[in-house]
């Protein structure tokens, strides 16, 4: 037998079954980096009497824009992505050289569910599988790449990833079946109103929607530079941004941030929070704007969003920087019954843990707002207040008489006096060593890039 050519054959077959899952592998990459791992494992799924080729899944190492990756990808080829033992040991395998090789790991995800006929095998696999990934989490940056349907357990890997990627009009991402979802809730809605990006604006998944995965591989690369690298060059240490002394706003703010080095995160939910990651004054730091006028109003969601943002700060040593406008918590039914105090005190956990914090009360810091985002004894290194801005107990004299209308003995008159706008102003937070400076909003950009330098360890 003629080994060489049987080895021909069965590579032949193997790259015939996965084209389009390395085809997608082959946009994601630098050009000819790839290192396929187990590329000859498979098994047979007896239920359907065939071979599960490379285990359904193509698992390896590459380089994107010269930083290496470890790559898992599953190949909807086989049946129809469906998980096995052998592709959850298969993805274990790549997990355990990423974590010895402290290399990123992308995923990219296309499966229907379990294979049919896998039993409670397929069940332990996934166990090992999902609790490799959440272990990996804070020590190995994640990325998932939702590449198409991704139904049933495996969902529970996009949920553990730092990252995760819709690819447009493609993704679609649900722990059951859409159909089933649907049915249980009385609807008749198409997959993509289920799981799709736009309809999980609740789950706190969805970080970025994109055009394809080339404009994936863009973001990815730009965010392992600024964590790679995370002190760089910069001659906009001194720049003024006069725009923000006409108007306050987050798109005016995002200019703090060097050219092209912003990245916003999550933006298909919770928008009103926006989690940035970027350089400022060639230092990389993720920074949390809030935006709304008039302030935005904290609930569970909200709080969540901002607790995972900061984790991820944490775990991967950037500073930590707020532009504050923020009144406290939702005063509504809803928001009272909700997990909303938990996420706020696992909020307070993660900001303890970072190394270094920043504030800038931008609008309103109000009750619990300033609490958070910008009290000293909440750590912040440095608290900066515009002119303009409003640091207070209340939001003003209507919300301090809303507050005490049950207090007969409270006068309205001085609750007037004392919470009127023109009371509320930074000087009076000044006055008491707890903002460290008032500033122009023009000059933000300097402060930050004086006070990031400072607290470099």
């Amino acid at each position: 037998m003629d080994k060489i050519k049987q080895l021909q054959e069965r590579k032949e077959k193997i790259m015939l079954a996965g084209k389009s899952v390395r085809e997608d592998i082959n946009a994601l990459i630098d050009e000819n980096s790839f290192v396929e791992l187990s590329t000859f494992s498979f098994s047979r799924n007896e239920f359907y009497g065939e071979d599960a080729q490379g285990e359904g899944v193509v698992t390896g190492f590459a380089t994107i824009d010269g930083f290496p990756y470890y790559i898992a990808a599953i190949n909807p080829q086989v049946m129809q992505g469906g998980v096995s033992d052998a592709m959850c040991d298969k993805i274990f395998k790549c997990l355990d050289s990423a974590e010895k090789n402290d290399a990123p790991v992308i995923y990219i995800l296309s499966t229907k569910g379990v294979q049919i006929g896998e039993g409670v095998s397929v069940l332990e696999g996934l166990s090992r599988l999902i609790l490799k990934a959440v272990q990996l989490k804070g020590s190995v940056t994640q990325y998932a790449i939702i590449n198409g349907e991704v139904y049933g357990q495996l969902a529970a890997i996009a949920a553990a990833c730092d990252f995760t990627f819709f690819v447009k009009d493609k993704g679609v991402l649900a722990a059951n079946s859409p159909l089933v979802i649907s049915a249980k809730s009385g609807v008749n809605l198409p997959a993509k109103e289920v799981g799709g990006a736009a309809a999980l604006n609740k789950a706190n998944i969805a970080s970025f929607v994109a055009e394809n995965i080339v404009e994936v591989k863009g973001t990815i690369s730009k965010i392992t530079e600024l964590l790679a690298i995370k002190v760089a060059d910069s001659d906009e240490m001194n720049t003024v941004l006069a725009q923000l002394n006409e108007q306050v706003t987050a798109e005016n703010l995002m200019n703090v941030f060097d050219e092209n080095t912003a990245i916003e995160t999550g933006a298909c939910y919770s928008p009103e929070v926006k989690c940035v990651l970027g350089r400022i004054g060639g230092i990389s730091a993720a920074a949390v704007i809030f935006d709304k006028e008039g302030g935005v109003m904290l609930d569970a969601c909200k709080a969540r969003k901002i607790k995972d943002f900061a984790e991820f700060a944490c775990c991967n040593g950037l500073p930590f920087v707020t532009f504050v406008d923020c009144i406290g918590i939702c005063p509504c039914l809803e928001n009272n019954n909700s997990l909303v105090l938990k996420e706020i005190t696992e909020l307070v956990n993660v900001l303890d843990c970072l190394d270094s914090k920043v504030a800038v009360v931008s609008g309103k810091a109000v009750g619990i707002g300033y609490t958070l985002f910008a009290a000293k004894n909440m750590g912040y290194d440095c608290t900066f207040a515009f002119a303009n801005a409003q640091i207070a107990l209340f939001d003003g004299a209507q919300g301090a008489e809303i507050e005490y209308s049950g207090d007969k003995s409270a006068d309205k008159a001085k609750l007037a006096e004392r919470y009127a706008e023109e009371n509320s102003d930074p000087v009076n937070a000044a006055k008491n060593g707890y903002i460290d400076n008032i500033i122009e909003p023009a000059f933000v950009k300097q402060y930050l890039a004086a006070s990031l330098q400072m607290l470099l360890k």
